[in-house]
């Protein structure tokens, strides 16, 4: 096992990954930049050291600094959290050829899954169901993009191969729009991801958003870990998530998560990873995986019993995963609600000092969260400030216990989306449970403020 890992991180995530580490007995470096000085897990950290100005670029994206941290405090291996770093290729080799471990897939397998055309290329070959659409990416014939097109069956959804994030994508509902959406899309998914493919899929019309938690060893082992419903978005940008997901059996969970599973030991996966698919009509379409740990994560982690954070750790260093299939039941319904520094309804970041906190507490409630009463959010990163998770025997259980923590849950000083979270635990739809991707954008057109 290790005896130091650098976190190449900040925010929850990085108070998250620390206390695995401590509870492993592993010694925590933390990485900082100016604006993050004071967070709780600079002052928790068994070392912490300073990489560079507010600005990511400068700091939590600059590869150097991250790997010359590492060398200066003798650490053994490199976390990267989720976002920033942990789904770039060319960090992970660095990292590996810098003579660290990297905590997460080797370079190839992020390569692979990283590019929406070949990732879905390597689906097909698993066996895993994917969205119908072009074989690859779309070629400059025109007459061969339109027989694509009318092949698959309008609306049809152009995306670029190295997008995420709800970034890099066009709806096209009639073919004398097709041609300049392809051209559109290839021109900004150039400039953004340096990567102009583009490819075409079935528009899917009201699907929800269900992914699978896998996780991986180094000596051909792979689990799947059950699945979450991340339907509940606004803009492709998760906002509340559940596991189990409402309505859909275990049988047809049990054999995509097989697939899922058997998918991660073909491509010589390693480490945690999700499977995310839209799910409609009682079928399931693949359309990426995300080869870090999640954000929610800590909803699998309480209808499994386990911790996703240790386990990636334990395979990082050679070990098995300390579990089989068969010994994977889920339990329960868990529930987490992102908590955001910005308007609950307009969504514009709320950064600054928060004056007031209180966190929720109370039987089944978890609170994952960097921040303090005193602590100024700053305004160079993500708008979250924690998470916010519930448990309980069943999804109503559940539910009321969310109920109760966002009551309780006191943020002061700044905005937070703790009252929108608020309605819509009391919404029927969402009570009912299996509500669209396209939900919440539509209820928030009803409800204006």
């Amino acid at each position: 096992m290790f005896k130091k890992i650098l976190i190449a991180n900040r925010g929850e995530i990085a108070l998250r990954i620390q206390r695995a580490c401590k509870e492993m007995g592993i010694k925590a470096v933390v990485v900082y930049s100016e604006a993050d000085r004071d967070a709780k897990y600079v002052k928790l950290a068994d070392e912490a050291v300073c990489i560079g100005p507010a600005a990511s670029a400068q700091s939590y994206l600059h590869m150097p600094a991250l790997i010359s941290a590492a060398e200066v405090t003798d650490a053994e291996a490199i976390h990267p959290g989720y976002g920033f770093l942990s789904e770039n290729a060319d960090f992970a080799e660095r990292v590996e050829n810098s003579g660290f471990v990297f905590i997460g897939p080797t370079a190839a397998s992020i390569r692979l899954m990283g590019d929406k055309v070949s990732a879905k290329q390597a689906m097909i070959r698993s066996g895993v169901p994917t969205v119908p659409g072009s074989e690859g990416a779309l070629s400059e014939d025109q007459a061969e993009i339109k027989r694509i097109a009318k092949g698959i069956g309008y609306p049809v959804i152009i995306k670029a191969a190295g997008g995420g994030g709800g970034r890099g994508m066009r709806v096209v509902h009639t073919e004398a729009a097709l041609i300049h959406a392809v051209q559109t899309t290839k021109a900004e998914a150039g400039s953004a991801f340096g990567n102009p493919a583009v490819y075409m899929e079935k528009f899917l019309q009201n699907p929800r958003h269900v992914e699978i938690q896998v996780i991986a060893d180094t000596h051909r082992n792979a689990v799947h870990l059950g699945e979450r419903d991340c339907s509940m978005q606004r803009r492709h940008q998760k906002v509340i998530e559940e596991s189990p997901a409402p309505g859909i059996s275990r049988r047809a969970i049990e054999k995509i998560g097989e697939r899922c599973a058997a998918a991660c030991k073909k491509i010589g996966y390693r480490g945690a990873g999700t499977f995310e698919f839209l799910f409609e009509n009682g079928e399931f379409y693949f359309i990426e995986m995300n080869t870090r740990v999640q954000v929610e994560h800590p909803v699998t982690e309480f209808v499994t019993g386990i911790d996703i954070v240790r386990t990636q750790i334990e395979v990082a260093a050679g070990g098995k995963l300390p579990f089989t299939q068969k010994q994977v039941t889920l339990t329960g319904h868990a529930i987490e609600c992102r908590i955001n520094a910005e308007d609950p309804f307009n969504f514009m970041p709320s950064p600054g000092k928060i004056t007031g906190w209180h966190a929720a507490g109370g039987p089944g409630v978890r609170v994952d969260s960097h921040a303090y009463q005193n602590y100024t959010v700053p305004t160079h990163y993500d708008s979250m400030i924690g998470k916010l998770i519930v448990y309980g025997d069943t999804r109503e259980q559940a539910l009321a216990r969310m109920r109760t923590a966002l009551s309780e849950m006191v943020v002061e000083g700044i905005k937070t989306n703790i009252p929108l979270h608020r309605e819509l635990m009391v919404d029927a739809s969402f009570i009912a449970g299996g509500t669209n991707i396209h939900y919440l954008e539509k209820w928030l057109e009803q409800h204006p403020r």
